[in-house]
This record gives C-alpha cells, structure tokens and sequence, in this order.
C-alpha cells in the first residue's frame, strides 16, 4: 500500500465542514468573504495511512472508551527517537487532549494563586490566557529583534524577571511561535541554567518541532540531566500531521512528583482517557506516515522561500522575519506607519484577508501579522497578492 497522499496543490474544499478556520469569520466578526489563514492547521489532508485507519475503525462502529496500547507508545517513541533522538519511557507519559491544556494543568499543579509565570512575548496567546484565568501573575521577559532580522533572548533580563518576580514556572515556546526561532543548544542551556539556578519548573512546548527549515531541533528536557528533572515536554502529532480535530497530546514528565502533581489536576478537571479516534490516528502517523511527512515538509519549505521572495519584491515596508522553524510566518507591517487600527483594516477589510494580528501575542507583537503558509500554493499566492493590491499608494510596486 503506498502513501496517496501527496498532491499538496490540490485544493481540498473546507467549508461547510464545521471548520473553525472557514465556517466561523461571521461569528468571530470577520466580513463572510475572507481568506482565512491564521488558526494553526493545514489545509493539506493527512496521510492516507491515517485517513485508513480511521476508516477501519468507523466501519467497526463501536467508539466505546478506549486507551492506547504497547503499540500506541512504541509508535510515539519511535517518531520521538528518530527524528529527535530522544529515549522516552513510558513510565514518564501522561497523555492530554492538548497542548494547552497541558499548559493550564501544569499552572494549577505547580502553581498558587498569585504566583508568577513567565513567558517570552510575542508569543502563542493561550500562554498568556491560561496564566491570568487560573489567577496567576503573567510575567514576560520580552525577546527583542535583532539586526540578523532574528529575534533573540535578553538573558539579563530574563533572569532579573524570574529572580524580582519569584517566577514558579517558565513557559517555553520551542520551536517558538510567533517569531519562528528554532533556538540553538546555546541559547536553551543559557535560559535552563538559569531556571535551575531558582529552581524554575519549566513547561516546554515542543509541537512544533517537525517542523525546523533552518537549525535543529533540541529537546529542552534532553540537553542536561537536570533540566529533565524538572521539565513537562508537549509533544503532539496535531501540527505535523493536521490531526488537531482529533484531540491528542503526548506530554512527557520524567519527575515522578511533578507527574502526580500533574495528573492530580488533570483528574480534578474530569478527563481521563483520551479520544478514540484520536488514539488510532496518532499511532498510525507516527508509525506509517513518515512519507508524507517528509513531502509536506517540503512543500512548506518552499512555500517559506515563495513568501520571502514575494516580500521582499512585492510588499514594500513589509519585512519577513527570518524563518526557521513552524509553518507560521512572522510579518513586520510597522515599515508602513500605520496604526493598529489601519493596519486591521488594510488586512481585514482591503485585503479581505483573515491573519493573528500581531498584538493578540503582546504588546510587541503590534505592527506584526502572523500568517500560515501551510496551504497549496495558489492559496498562499492569492493571499500575498491581496495585501500587495491593497498597499498605501505610495509603496506599491506590485510586479504581476
């Protein structure tokens, strides 16, 4: 049986399929004609090898309560192991229906009200939600861009918050999103042995990591004996094989006190096993879907080098960010002069596009719009072309 799956031009129709991304502009106050590229999933089908499972299991009919098995976690740790090399036990899994989840479990087990969180702004908005709805104090150590036009860490900085603030716990973004850095060995052992040095739980976000175009990808949790002791890693086949729907996380605590501490909330909330579906198809990914992986990275990839080139010939006083990692690209409108305001309506209501706007990830976030470029070509080269129509007259330079 062989992959089917790897027209990644081809156009798959997603309306009307209860899809947040097409079905729901009118409700999220968006014009009913927009182009959506924001929310975080493809627009590629998955694998068939996932895709067939699926089916399998739909014409058994039954979807009573169901756990994975010795295949589920041999799946999972072989993906974990090739691509990351990194040894997992399963002693160490404690499986969630997401990511941000995870998140918001891991500020109530290691966390009291009023206490301190620390994130890296902009980034990934439900950071911030999950901190400031269970009533702790968010608190950001902002990264700032550099002149290689890649956002970097300001350590001081970083250090003086934890230690002013007595910050409990730290909020990696790894890959990070918004900003598309896929941090060096360097960079995370500078910021780990800080959080060790004050004893800083630290939660890293990892779901993005299938997805690094330039650097490699460094499990936090497995560059220093001690940084696993005290480190929650989210992992999930929800990004890398556009399985989101269905609801499945892999999150990995190797400290046994942290891992009870964590499971006690995760029971307190009432959830126990996860999705059925969502079972079968992580299994069938991380076990059979290596193919289609690797030709969908690809195809991002260059999706990436359209978007860089089409800016820089097409879009003046816009800037890409220079992208390692995600599928999510990081554009700097501030070169317009425009205010937060204008700028909406240039995307929005001009455009008649549908991106994050920068200033949901902070306050230096604003000026920026993240878009998805996970998408067939023809999509991401109507949406680019949009916003060059659309430019204040005085840039426009637009080459068709």
């Amino acid at each position: 049986m062989a992959e089917r799956n790897l027209d990644f031009d081809k156009i798959t129709d997603r309306r009307n399929t209860n899809c947040l991304k097409y079905d729901f502009a009118v409700k999220r106050g968006m014009p009913e004609d927009v182009l959506p590229l924001w929310v975080a999933d493809m627009d590629f089908q998955t694998s068939s090898y996932v895709q067939d499972a699926l089916i399998k299991q739909a014409q058994h009919g039954i979807f009573g309560y169901s756990d994975g098995q010795e295949s589920y976690f041999e799946a999972v740790k072989g993906w974990l192991k090739k691509h990351h090399d990194w040894e997992v036990q399963e002693k160490w899994l404690v499986k969630t229906p997401g990511v941000v989840m995870a998140l918001a479990l891991s500020v109530k087990a290691y966390t009291d009200p009023g206490d301190a969180v620390l994130i890296q702004s902009p980034v990934y908005y439900p950071f911030s939600e999950v901190i400031s709805d269970n009533g702790r104090k968010i608190v950001s150590s902002d990264l700032f861009l550099g002149e290689d036009n890649r956002y970097h860490i300001d350590y001081a900085d970083f250090e003086k918050k934890i230690a002013e603030e007595e910050v409990k716990l730290f909020f990696l973004c790894n890959p990070h999103n918004p900003v598309g850095r896929v941090w060096t060995k360097e960079e995370l052992e500078t910021i780990g042995d800080i959080c060790c040095r004050h004893h800083v739980i630290v939660v890293s976000d990892e779901i993005h990591a299938d997805f690094v175009f330039q650097g490699k990808h460094h499990v936090f949790a497995n560059l220093k004996k001690e940084y696993a002791e005290w480190t929650i890693t989210c992992t999930s086949p929800g990004k890398t094989f556009n399985l989101a729907g269905l609801q499945t996380s892999n999150i990995f605590i190797p400290n046994q006190k942290l891992k009870n501490a964590f499971k006690k909330q995760l029971a307190a909330a009432g959830y126990s096993q996860l999705n059925a579906a969502g079972l079968v198809a992580c299994e069938a990914a991380y076990r059979d879907g290596e193919e289609w992986y690797q030709a969908m990275k690809k195809y991002v990839a260059g999706n990436i080098a359209f978007t860089k080139e089409f800016v820089e010939k097409n879009l003046p006083g816009v800037n890409m960010v220079e992208h390692e990692g995600t599928y999510l690209i990081w554009l700097d409108f501030n070169g317009l002069g425009l205010c937060t305001q204008e700028l909406e309506d240039l995307i929005v209501h001009k455009a008649k596009l549908w991106l994050d706007s920068g200033r949901i990830f902070g306050k230096c976030g604003r000026g920026f719009q993240r878009i998805n470029v996970a998408c067939p070509r023809s999509t991401l080269k109507e949406a680019l072309e949009r916003i060059a129509k659309v430019l204040p007259a005085d840039t426009v330079k637009f080459a068709s």
